[in-house]
C-alpha cells in the first residue's frame, strides 16, 4: 500500500528497467520473409515497401549469408512468377527445377544452417491470383488442398525444412501431413498460417508478387470466402485447434498489431509455437511516416515488436528483422 509500496521505484533509470523488463527481443524470434526473382544480379527495390528487395538467386545467396553472419537463423520464401507460367491450377507450382525449387537449394548451398521455410499457395502461380483452383466463381477447397500437398512434396524434395500453407483451404494441413509422410518426409515441419484475416494491410505484399485477385467476370474479387472474417475471435480459436490436430507444428495468426487479442487467446489455448506475421502494410505505414518525420522509425518499430512478442509470439514474421538488428549496435 502507498508510500510503503511506489511502483515507480522500478522504472527509476535505464539499468533498473533492463533488470526487470519482461519482454525481450533477440534475434532468435526473427523469421525474414525474402522475396525471390528470376534473372541474374536483380536487386529490385519494391516501391510500396521502401528498402525491401526483389532478389535474384545470386543475390539471394548473398543475402542469406548477410542474414547468418547477423545472427538470424530463419527465411521464409516467397517467389514473383512470370505470368506466362500462371494458370488457374498452379501447374508452375509442381515444377522440380521452378524457382521455388531453385530458390530453396540455393539457400541451402549458400548456407547449410540457415531454416529454410517456404510459402505454400496457389497465388503467385494463379492466372487469377487465388489461392486455390477457380470454378464457376468458387475457389476450391479439396481439390486445391491436392495441389497444395503435391506443391509440399516438391518444396521438401528440394530440401525445405517447413512448408509454411497460407491458403486457408479446410482440411488442407492433414491432406499436406498425409502426403509428407507417405513420401517419407517424416522430419519436415508444417508452420500453417491458421488464422489468416481478410485483411486490407497485404497490399504492398501483394505488389511484390504480382498476386492480387483480377478483377474480371465469374473470378471472385477478395479472398474473404477462405480468408477469415477480422470481426471474428473464436473462430482463429477453432481454426488452430483443427490445425494442430491435423499436424501442424507451428501455428501462425496473420497480420500483427490489429490481431494481438488473438494471439493471446491462441497462446493461452495451445501447447505448440505461435507465430505472427508483421505483414506488409504494417511495414509500410511505419516506413512512410518515418520518411515524412511524423514519427521516429526505430522507436515505433521496436514498440510494435515487443508488443506482437509481449501478446504471446514466439516467432515473428517481420521484413524489420534487419532493422531490428541495426539497433543492437
Amino acid at each position: 500500500m502507498y508510500p510503503l509500496i511506489r511502483n515507480r521505484r522500478l522504472r527509476a533509470s535505464e539499468s533498473i528497467r533492463r533488470l526487470v523488463r519482461e519482454t525481450t527481443l533477440s534475434p532468435d524470434d526473427f523469421l525474414v520473409p525474402l522475396f525471390v526473382t528470376e534473372g541474374k544480379g536483380i536487386k529490385e527495390e519494391i516501391p510500396s515497401m521502401p528498402n525491401y528487395f526483389r532478389l535474384s538467386l545470386d543475390n539471394l545467396e548473398k543475402e542469406v549469408k548477410e542474414l547468418w553472419k547477423m545472427g538470424l537463423c530463419a527465411v521464409l520464401l516467397f517467389v514473383k512468377v512470370d505470368d506466362k507460367l500462371k494458370d488457374n491450377k498452379g501447374t508452375e507450382a509442381l515444377n522440380p527445377n521452378g524457382l521455388m525449387q531453385r530458390a530453396i537449394k540455393a539457400v541451402k548451398n549458400a548456407c547449410p544452417q540457415m531454416l529454410v521455410m517456404t510459402d505454400v499457395a496457389l497465388d503467385p502461380f494463379s492466372s487469377y491470383g487465388h489461392d486455390g483452383i477457380v470454378a464457376e466463381g468458387q475457389i476450391l477447397n479439396d481439390e486445391t488442398a491436392e495441389v497444395l500437398a503435391e506443391m509440399s512434396v516438391s518444396h521438401a524434395k528440394a530440401g525445405a525444412d517447413f512448408v509454411a500453407p497460407s491458403d486457408m483451404m479446410d482440411g488442407r494441413i492433414l491432406t499436406i501431413r498425409e502426403a509428407l509422410e507417405d513420401e517419407g518426409f517424416t522430419n519436415t515441419g508444417i508452420m500453417s498460417y491458421s488464422a489468416k484475416y481478410a485483411s486490407a494491410f497485404y497490399g504492398p505484399f501483394r505488389d511484390a508478387l504480382d498476386s492480387a485477385p483480377v478483377d474480371i467476370a465469374n473470378v471472385p474479387k477478395d479472398k474473404k470466402t477462405y480468408q477469415m472474417d477480422y470481426a471474428n475471435r473464436y473462430e482463429a480459436i477453432k481454426e488452430t485447434q483443427m490445425d494442430i490436430d491435423e499436424g501442424a507444428d507451428i501455428v501462425m495468426v496473420k497480420p500483427g498489431l490489429c490481431y494481438l487479442d488473438i494471439v493471446r487467446e491462441i497462446k493461452n489455448e495451445v501447447e505448440v509455437p505461435v507465430a505472427v506475421y508483421q505483414v506488409s502494410g504494417e511495414y509500410a505505414m511505419v516506413k512512410a511516416a518515418a520518411e515524412k518525420g511524423w514519427l521516429d522509425h526505430d522507436t515505433v518499430m521496436l514498440e510494435q515488436l515487443t508488443a506482437i512478442k509481449r501478446a504471446g509470439a514466439d516467432i515473428i514474421a517481420s521484413y524489420f528483422a534487419k532493422d531490428f538488428i541495426r539497433t543492437l549496435g
